[in-house]
């Protein structure tokens, strides 16, 4: 019963196949059978259906000339397998290629076939039917390219184990292995591009940036690990948008009006060359130039984009692109293709027809043009000379895609070879045992190729790691102008590593890049001007960190470079100068001995000291006379010499200042002034006491007493000792200090 419920999902899924399957396809016959999904067209004619009618399968619109080369690379990769002696002898591979119009409905159609006729050759079903047309079982996929439509396609294979290689699925997604067990990618994940293109803003200091992102699982993702990557570099982003191939005009519009009006000049574009296409139209409708555009790697070299009619708007455009590959041969094997010598693959003939813009006999678009309105075209023979047509086809000079995709193929290859040489006991699977090639299913080359480790004929080392990716690095390429033709110029101008430190990952040359076409100069993309030197940057409330004013640096503080968080302080002896720029210097500014102000201080803190030491002298001499015994006689000996005191403390402070000058300068003045002023204190206070006592009485002879009178002095003598002392112990002036005034 089992058995019959699966003979029926199949055959019910080859009758799908059969009814709304792909109309088109290049398939040759082989031992191993090796499928393939490429996107040539671009998308699907958008028309309604007649819901009481049978629906029909949609039309692919917009041939995709570079789609079509990378088809080629794949079938130039299996012929020259097949015609090799080392690599799988006497073993010939197959392939079924089919459309996936760049749209996730066609490709899952495709993928339903290899499904289909897989289970149909597991459950051996010739058993019980005459099948004289035997298809073998498709043991791996190569494609699909957009990481939209691998996420559709892996979600199927996966279940059956089927491996999927991706030449052009970057998407970060795709890197879990519990979700997409069987997925696997030559083409380095969106993490290192989102990381790259940060870097690249980074490096032209720029902060003020727009984000654009397809709205599928390539930009959504990739857009994601790029705001974190700005985040992490305080950049901001203007605005965060997302597009789609499919939008109506008016959200185009809409979208063009905001990047029309924001401030930031710099456009990060996360899309595939077919979701930005409607966006640089209406760009080129509009005449916005004077934006620079910073490309992922699934517009970076598009053709679809890269038009001498888009140019206006597009030059100067900064791609992250994979590096170029080379395949030795490729470019005759292009230039020999013909309609009849290429009938297995059907792509060929529409190749033909929309190169030479003409119709082969017995064509079905020999009455249709491109968007189905009737047109006339000339008849063409299929022998017409390829190369003397301008197409995409042909810009063999930088193969990227084309090379991933010789890769995808030999790696599969290669893992057959390892299966097919497997010695017994050495083997992956049960008890170290090796497949069967004649008998070998899609699950054993899976677990091969998880293992795969070799050395191509480049010289290269194609090792996947534990995600199943691919280690590869980016290109930095910048479009220019030919100056023959006015077509697209993409000018390599640096790289980016991602196998080397952060600070060495990137590399650019800024004498290449031409800026929107023609300019040598850095585009300016900041939300504010820079801040000069002696100014920092100040917070606006309510607005980005990226958006500030200048504020000039304060007295004693300076900034030297452009852009400043903060000022920062001079040193002790320093002072900012004029524009706080930098620090000058202090000048020692002293009293000099030699100056007419210092000489005139001296003299008179001399004649002060004679003056007062004349006078102790006279009241020494005249000690026991009643009016100096009257003035208070030992009272006024400590008085005339606090006097002397402050007299000669002021010469201390003139001359360069010294350490134990300026030690002794606010001591020795304060305390012999607090000395002088308690004494003058003392003498008032007993002044005071004898005009208001009109009968003396015993208490006011003892408030009169001279040991009392002593006491206040040196009390209020001593707290001004203990303050100085105090104050020399825990911050005692020097000569630098002392300086600053």
């Amino acid at each position: 019963m089992r058995f019959v419920l699966y003979y029926l999902i199949v055959m019910g899924s080859s009758y799908v196949i059969s009814t709304y399957g792909p109309h088109q396809r290049a398939q040759k016959t082989g031992d191993i059978l090796l499928g393939g999904l490429f996107p040539i067209h671009f998308g699907v004619a958008s028309k309604d259906q007649d819901l009481a009618a049978r629906p029909e399968s949609t039309q692919c619109v917009r041939f995709n000339f570079r789609g079509f080369r990378w088809v080629q690379a794949m079938i130039f990769a299996i012929d020259e397998i097949n015609n090799s002696s080392d690599l799988l002898p006497n073993i010939t591979l197959g392939y079924r290629i089919f459309d996936t119009c760049n749209t996730v409905s066609k490709a899952l159609e495709a993928t339903l076939s290899f499904v289909a006729q897989n289970k149909i050759d597991s459950l051996n079903l010739d058993e019980f039917c005459n099948c004289t047309d035997h298809i073998p079982a498709t043991i791996a996929v190569v494609g699909a390219a957009g990481s939209a439509v691998s996420t559709a396609v892996a979600n199927l294979l996966g279940l059956f184990y089927i491996p999927q290689i991706s030449y052009a699925s970057s998407s970060r997604l795709l890197s879990n292995k519990n979700q997409y067990k069987s997925f696997m990618r030559t083409i380095p994940t969106d993490e290192y591009q989102a990381t790259a293109m940060a870097d690249i803003i980074e490096y032209f200091e720029w902060n003020w940036v727009i984000a654009v992102a397809s709205d599928d699982d390539y930009g959504r993702p990739g857009i994601e690990k790029f705001e974190k990557e700005m985040e992490e570099r305080d950049i901001c982003i203007h605005l965060n948008e997302l597009i789609s191939q499919y939008f109506e005009d008016h959200e185009i519009q809409a979208l063009a009006d905001r990047i029309e009006n924001s401030t930031a000049k710099v456009i990060v574009v996360f899309a595939s060359g077919p979701d930005v296409e409607p966006l640089i139209k209406e760009m080129v409708r509009r005449n916005i130039t004077h934006r620079t555009w910073l490309a992922s790697e699934a517009w970076a070299s598009s053709s679809l984009i890269a038009k001498p009619e888009y140019l206006d708007v597009v030059a100067g455009t900064i791609g992250v692109a994979l590096k170029a590959g080379h395949i030795p041969g490729f470019r005759g094997f292009l230039q020999q293709v013909k309609p009849k010598r290429d009938s297995h693959n059907e792509f060929v003939r529409e190749f033909w027809e929309e190169t030479f813009n003409c119709y082969l006999e017995d064509s079905p678009r020999q009455h249709e043009s491109e968007n189905g309105s009737t047109s006339f075209r000339p008849l063409c023979t299929g022998e017409e000379d390829i190369t003397n047509v301008e197409t995409p086809y042909l810009d063999f000079t930088h193969l990227r895609i084309s090379y991933n995709v010789y890769v995808a193929v030999y790696s599969i290859a290669q893992a057959l070879q390892d299966i097919l040489i497997c010695t017994h006991g050495q083997g992956l699977f049960a008890n170290h045992s090796c497949a069967d090639l004649k008998k070998m299913e899609a699950w054993q080359v899976l677990k091969q190729l998880r293992h795969l480790n070799y050395t191509n004929s480049m010289g290269e080392k194609m090792h996947f790691d534990e995600n199943a990716d691919l280690a590869a690095n980016y290109t930095i390429i910048n479009w220019h102008r030919s100056a023959e033709d006015g077509s697209v110029l993409f000018q390599e101008v640096g790289y980016y590593n991602m196998h080397i430190k952060r600070g060495a990952k990137l590399f650019i040359d800024k004498t290449q890049i031409l800026w929107n076409g023609y300019s040598s100069e850095v585009p300016f993309s900041n939300c504010s001007e820079d801040c000069e030197p002696g100014t920092r940057k100040g917070i606006i409330d309510s607005m980005p960190t990226c958006c500030f004013e200048c504020t000039e640096c304060s007295d004693g503080e300076y900034s030297n470079h452009k852009d400043a968080g903060v000022c920062i302080k001079c040193p002790y002896n320093s002072w900012s100068n004029g524009n706080h720029t930098f620090c000058l210097l202090k000048e020692i500014e002293f009293l000099s001995w030699t100056e007419p102000f210092g000489i005139a201080l001296a003299i008179c803190a001399v004649l002060g000291v004679f003056m007062t030491a004349f006078v102790m002298g006279v009241f020494v001499r005249f000690r026991n006379t009643p009016i100096v015994k009257a003035t208070n006689r030992e009272l006024s000996y400590v008085l005339l010499f606090s006097l002397i005191c402050c007299f000669s403390s002021s010469l201390v402070f003139i001359g360069e200042p010294q350490d134990w000058t300026c030690r002794l300068r606010q001591p020795a003045f304060g305390i012999s002034f607090v000395l002088c002023i308690s004494c003058i204190l003392v003498k008032t206070n007993r002044v005071l006491l004898v005009f208001e006592a009109k009968i003396p009485t015993s208490l006011h002879r003892k408030w009169w007493g001279l040991n009392l009178q002593f006491l206040l002095v040196f009390l209020c003598t001593f707290v001004q000792v203990m303050i100085c002392v105090v104050w020399l112990y825990n911050a005692p002036s020097f000569q630098l200090q002392e300086s600053r005034h």
